[in-house]
C-alpha cells in the first residue's frame, strides 16, 4: 500500500498572488473555468496562438475564441470575439503573416468556414463558401494553398443551401450501410469528408480525392507537391472495421492516392487525434500504428515511420507498452518528440531514430496535453489536479507558465490528488487517485463516493477535474481507480476485461473502496458510487453484486448488453469482441447481469442520459430505470433534451452536478451547504 501527495507549488509559481483567504469551491465556479486547446507557435517563435472556451450564460452555450500570448507571457491578445459563434483551430501561415481559424459565424446553421486574420490589422476575412463544414485544414509550405477536409452538403438542401420545401415532409431516411449511426452525426448516409485544395490567389477550391470514402488529417510534404491523409478506402466494405491506412496523393484534381501503409489495423485512426508528420527532408512520414483489429481500443498505439518513396514501416520504441501520440520531428530529422500516456500521467518524450531509444523530456505528476515547436522555441499545454490546462514555455527543458486564464482558482480552496495503490481480489495492484475534503482531519471517517471512469479504455489522470473538486468541497472523500480495462498500464492490463466486463474491473474498483475503509478515512456506512458511459455501466455491475452502497448515479449507461446490438454505434466492436448474438448468445447474456438480475440491486439509483445519444442510447437507461421502479426502489430517470452522449449545454451540465450533489446528500448525509463539512 502507498499514498503520495502532489506538490504543485513550482508549476504555479508564475500565477499572481492573492491576499484573501481562499474560499470554498461552489457550483457557480463551473462557469469560471477556461478550457485551452490547440496551441500553435508562430514561425518566428515570438507568439503562441491558441483557443479558449468559456461559458456564455446568457446564450447557455460554450463559446470558443482565438487568443495569442507573447513568448515571455507579458502580453495576451484576444484575436476573435464574435458574440454568438466560436472560432477554433488557429494556425499560422508559414510566413507568419496570417492566422487562420475555423468558424461558423454569420451562418444560421453554423457551417464552419475557413477565415484569415491578417496580423498587420483589420477584420478577419471568410475565404471559403462550402456547403458543408470544413472539419480540418493544413497550410502548404509556401503558404499559397491550404488542404481542406470538407464535409459534403446536406442532401436535403438545394444548390443555394436553403432547406427544400419546408411544407413538405422530409425525405425518408434510407439506410444501406453496415455502420449506420453515430453519436452527434446521427444516421449515416452517403455524406463524406473529402480532401480539397484551396488556392489563396483566386480562392479556387479543387477536389483532390474521389470515391465514396472519408478522408481525414491532411499533411503537406515539405516540397508542397503531395498531401498525406488517412482513409479506409483500401477496404471493399470499409464500414465493417477500423482498418485505416495512410495515403499519399499529388495535390492536383482527381489524383490517384497511393497507400503508404497496408497494415491490417487502424493506422493513425482520426480518433487518436494525432497528426501525420513528414520528416524535414520529406523522405519519411511519422504516424501511429494501431493495435490489431481484434484488440481495437484495448491495444497500444505505437510510433511508426514509413518511407514516402515506398517500403516497409519501421516501429520505434517498440518495447514501450504505452500509448503515444502527436509526433513532432526535430529540425535535423534525427529524433521525434511525442506525448506518452503513462500511469495517471501524460509526459513529453523523445525517440532517437538511430537506435529507437525513448527518453523523457518533460515528466512529472501532471498531464501534458500538447507540444509545439518552432524557431528553436518549445511550448506545452499542461494541467495538474488543482489547475486546468495552461500554456507553458520550455526554457532549457523547464516549464514556465505564460497564460493565466484560470488564475481565479488561486482565490478558491482546492484539494490535491493523492496517488494511491492497493491490491485487488486476485492480488493485482491497482492504482487510483484520492481527493480529500478541504480541511481533512486524520482519524475522522468521511462519507465517500467512488467515481468510475468511462471508456473503459481511458484513465483517471493527474489533471484538473471540476467534478472531483466539487464533490470534495461538498465534504465527500472521493476515490477513483484505474481498473483493468484502463489505459496507461500496458496492453495486457487494458485487455484483461476483453469480453468479460464487470468482473475483474468490478473487483478492482471495489478494492479501492476497501482500501479507503481500511485506512480509516471512509465511513463504511456512508458509501456512494457513480460514473458516466462505461463508468455508468460498471456502476450497474457493482450495485448488482454488492449491496453496501447506499446510493448510486448512473449516467448514459447500459446493462442489457444484448439490447445494444443494432441500436448503438458499436456493432462492429461487439462482433469483434463478443461475437454475433445468435452465435454467442450466452456471452451476451452473461454480460447483461445487472438487467437480468436487477432483483439483486438494493441501491437507490439516479439514471441520466442525453435524449439524442447514439453512443449509449437512452433506451438502456430507460430499461434500468423501469426495472428498479418495478422493484420498488427509489430511482429517477433524467433525460436532457437535444443532448448527445456528452452533455454540452452549460445549464444541463450544471443540472447534472446539482442532481449528483442532491442524490448523494440525500443518502450519505453530505453537507447541506457547498463548502461545508458534513
Amino acid at each position: 500500500m502507498q499514498i503520495r501527495s502532489l506538490c504543485l507549488v513550482a508549476l504555479l509559481a508564475a500565477a499572481p498572488a492573492f491576499a484573501q483567504t481562499p474560499r470554498p469551491l461552489v457550483l457557480d465556479d463551473q462557469d469560471n473555468e477556461r478550457v485551452l486547446s490547440d496551441p500553435q507557435l508562430s514561425p518566428e517563435g515570438t507568439w503562441i496562438a491558441y483557443a479558449v472556451a468559456a461559458v456564455d450564460k446568457k446564450q447557455d452555450k460554450a463559446i470558443t475564441h482565438v487568443f495569442m500570448t507573447s513568448w515571455d507571457g507579458k502580453q495576451t491578445l484576444q484575436m476573435t470575439s464574435t458574440p454568438n459563434a466560436s472560432e477554433k483551430k488557429p494556425k499560422f501561415s508559414p510566413d507568419g503573416r496570417y492566422l487562420a481559424f475555423l468558424s461558423g459565424r454569420g451562418d444560421e446553421k453554423e457551417i464552419e468556414q475557413l477565415w484569415l486574420l491578417d496580423r498587420a490589422g483589420g477584420e478577419a476575412e471568410k475565404i471559403t463558401e462550402t456547403k458543408g463544414s470544413i472539419n480540418d485544414y493544413a497550410w502548404s509550405p509556401d503558404g499559397k494553398r491550404l488542404a481542406l477536409i470538407v464535409e459534403d452538403a446536406d442532401p436535403d438542401e438545394d444548390e443555394e443551401g436553403e432547406a427544400k420545401d419546408k411544407k413538405k415532409a422530409k425525405k425518408p431516411i434510407v439506410i444501406d450501410r453496415f455502420h449506420f449511426k453515430e453519436d452527434i452525426d446521427g444516421y449515416l448516409g452517403k455524406k463524406r469528408d473529402r480532401l480539397h485544395v484551396l488556392d489563396l490567389a483566386d480562392r479556387k477550391l479543387t477536389r483532390i480525392t474521389s470515391g465514396e470514402f472519408d478522408d481525414a488529417m491532411p499533411a503537406w510534404s515539405p516540397d508542397g507537391k503531395r498531401i498525406a491523409f488517412v482513409s479506409r478506402r483500401s477496404r471493399p466494405d470499409f464500414d465493417r472495421d477500423d482498418n485505416y491506412d495512410v495515403f499519399l496523393v499529388d495535390a492536383v484534381e482527381n489524383a490517384t492516392p497511393r497507400a503508404l501503409t497496408t497494415y491490417p489495423a487502424a493506422d493513425n485512426k482520426p480518433d487518436y487525434k494525432s497528426p501525420l508528420a513528414f520528416s524535414p527532408d520529406g523522405t519519411q512520414l511519422a504516424y501511429l500504428q494501431g493495435p490489431s483489429l481484434k484488440l481495437f481500443e484495448y491495444g497500444v498505439r505505437k510510433l511508426a515511420v514509413v518511407p514516402v518513396g515506398g517500403g516497409a514501416p519501421r516501429l520505434f520504441a517498440e518495447s514501450l507498452d504505452r500509448n503515444v501520440r502527436a509526433p513532432v520531428w526535430s529540425k535535423d530529422g534525427k529524433s521525434i518528440r511525442l506525448l506518452v500516456e503513462d500511469d495517471r500521467t501524460v509526459y513529453l518524450g523523445e525517440v532517437s531514430l538511430r537506435d529507437g531509444a525513448l527518453k523523457s523530456v518533460l515528466q512529472g505528476r501532471n498531464v501534458v496535453g500538447a507540444y509545439v515547436a518552432a524557431a528553436g522555441k518549445e511550448a506545452v499545454l499542461l494541467s495538474t489536479p488543482t489547475a486546468p490546462a495552461e500554456i507553458f514555455a520550455l526554457d532549457n527543458g523547464k516549464p514556465r507558465q505564460v497564460t493565466k486564464h484560470n488564475a481565479w482558482l488561486q482565490t478558491v480552496q482546492t484539494t490535491p490528488a493523492d496517488e494511491i495503490a492497493f491490491k485487488s481480489a486476485d492480488g493485482t495492484e491497482i492504482h487510483g487517485l484520492l481527493y480529500k475534503p478541504p480541511g481533512f482531519v486524520a482519524g475522522r471517517k468521511y462519507p465517500t463516493v467512488l467515481r468510475i471512469h468511462g471508456g473503459p479504455q481511458a484513465q483517471y489522470q493527474l489533471s484538473y477535474s471540476f467534478e472531483m473538486q466539487l464533490l470534495a468541497a461538498r465534504g465527500y472523500l472521493v476515490v477513483t481507480a484505474n481498473p483493468r480495462g484502463s489505459t496507461g498500464r500496458g496492453e495486457a492490463f487494458s485487455s484483461a476485461i476483453y469480453a468479460s466486463w464487470g468482473k475483474k474491473d468490478g473487483d478492482d474498483v471495489l478494492a479501492a473502496v476497501d482500501y479507503v475503509v481500511a485506512q480509516g478515512m471512509a465511513d463504511p456506512a456512508r458509501l456512494g458510487v457513480g460514473g458516466w458511459s462505461y463508468g455508468g455501466l460498471l456502476t450497474n455491475y457493482v450495485i448488482a453484486r454488492d449491496t453496501r452502497f447506499k446510493v448510486a448515479t448512473s449516467g448514459a449507461s447500459a446493462s442489457n448488453i444484448l439490447a445494444g446490438y443494432g441500436t448503438d454505434q458499436y456493432t462492429r466492436d461487439y462482433e469483434m469482441e463478443l461475437g454475433r448474438p445468435w452465435e454467442a448468445t450466452q456471452t451476451w447474456l452473461n454480460l447483461s447481469d445487472p438487467f437480468l438480475h436487477a432483483d439483486r440491486i438494493k441501491t437507490p439509483t439516479l439514471f441520466l442520459c442525453g435524449e439524442k445519444d447514439f453512443n449509449v442510447p437512452l433506451l438502456n437507461s430507460e430499461q434500468m430505470y423501469q426495472a428498479l421502479k418495478s422493484l420498488g426502489l427509489d430511482t429517477q430517470l433524467v433525460i436532457y433534451p437535444g443532448q448527445f452522449h456528452g452533455i454540452k449545454r452549460p445549464s444541463y451540465k450544471r443540472d447534472v452536478l446539482e442532481r449528483y450533489l442532491a442524490w448523494y446528500d440525500k443518502y450519505l448525509g453530505g453537507s447541506a451547504k457547498e463548502g461545508g463539512a458534513p
